[in-house]
């Protein structure tokens, strides 16, 4: 019914969600401010176009209508496609744009700079997108000693624009956060379309405290990027590029106390020189060494006099000694004793001669006998 029953058509729309996979085929959507339709345009049909589409491109297109059963979606079959100019969105996107920047929203010199330790992070997304639970998982690895707030708003829609708004206020409301992620998963043009709000760009800039776009991926760009203070390629780089790295942090903590620590015991090692040799000379200026020097010097008199005193002892031993000798020389007892030990000698002398002239009249009257005996008639007999 669809096909047979409308037939072909001449449509005017802006180009979205613009894919050409390895077939060679055309994939596109084909929309405007109030509606949007799937487009297909085969390569028998796209070899004739000179140009290849973009998203965001204004085209004209004659196509026929058809049912694709496997989704159960009307399409479009492109059979012929030209360019009908820059598309609506965009124009309004570049001139915002335009404005703004002739305004000096965008000048470097209003962004601030982010906190180095957020003492807490506020984040404004869909509670229910891909991009919260890639924030908070970047988070929650980084950073998990940092709290995280999140105001939850619709991210596309037509109402999103005045919800971010809202989200933003409360957080103003609530100032107990220093810094703030503006965040949204890829999508197309017209599906990020509320972070292209006059509206939201003016407060983004005035806001007070540093905000931080990650919306759609590293291709896409918003109004919003371009007023915020900085401005990352996807939710998880804008997490990563607020949140110090805990393991950093503690390595710093490390070197710190290492530096700390060191810088202790050598000042604790000069305590110690310092005060020893304090030490040192109130040793060398205590009493007690005074009395220890005096009671060395009384030491060394007293030996000293015991000294002087057993060498006379000694002297008068000997003196007395020599005395003994002389007068024990000059007495006549001695005389007496030597006239006694010479007659004693004469008398040992006087009895050995005896002796000897007995032993030697026994031999000779023993030699007379023998010779006599000799002689005897007796023997001859």
């Amino acid at each position: 019914m669809l096909s047979e029953g409308i037939g072909s058509l001449w449509i005017e729309g802006e180009v979205s969600n613009f894919a050409c996979p390895a077939s060679g085929h055309w994939y596109f959507t084909l929309k405007d401010e109030r509606a949007q339709c799937r487009a297909a345009m085969f390569k028998g049909r796209n070899n004739r176009v000179g140009f290849l589409p973009k998203n965001g491109q204004h085209v004209l297109v004659r196509a026929r209508v058809t049912l694709y059963e496997a989704r159960g979606e009307y399409q479009l079959v492109v059979e012929h496609l030209e360019d009908a100019g820059i598309g609506e969105l965009m124009r309004r996107y570049e001139a915002l744009k335009a404005k703004l920047g002739a305004e000096g929203l965008f000048a470097n010199e209003l962004k601030r700079p982010l906190p180095s330790q957020p003492k807490s992070i506020a984040i404004v997304t869909s509670p229910t997108g891909a991009a919260i639970r890639d924030v908070l998982s970047v988070l929650g690895r980084r950073a998990p000693h940092i709290p995280v707030l999140v105001f939850p708003t619709m991210v596309q829609g037509e109402q999103a624009a005045g919800q971010i708004l809202q989200a933003l206020n409360r957080v103003r409301q609530h100032g107990g956060c220093d810094v703030l992620l503006l965040v949204r998963g890829g999508g197309s043009l017209e599906d990020m379309w509320c972070f292209n709000d006059e509206a939201l760009a003016r407060e983004i800039a005035d806001f007070p405290i540093p905000v931080v776009t990650g919306i759609g991926h590293e291709i896409d760009f918003t109004i919003a990027d371009f007023v915020a203070d900085l401005r990352a390629p996807t939710p998880s780089v804008a997490a990563e590029t607020i949140s110090p790295d805990r393991y950093e942090i503690m390595q710093t903590i490390d070197t710190h106390l290492s530096r700390i620590t060191n810088q202790a015991l050598q000042q604790l090692a000069r305590a110690e020189e310092k005060l020893a040799q304090i030490s040192r000379r109130l040793g060398l200026q205590h009493p007690q060494r005074a009395f220890a020097q005096l009671k060395i010097r009384l030491n060394y008199a007293y030996e000293t006099l015991l000294d002087r005193n057993r060498n006379r002892i000694n002297s008068d031993k000997h003196r007395l000694r020599l005395c003994q000798s002389i007068i024990l020389q000059s007495s006549p007892l001695l005389l007496i004793r030597r006239q006694k030990e010479a007659l004693a000698v004469i008398n040992s002398n006087n009895v050995n001669a005896i002796r000897q002239r007995i032993l030697a009249a026994r031999h000779d009257l023993a030699l007379q006998a023998r010779s006599l005996d000799a002689l005897s008639p007796l023997k001859t007999l």
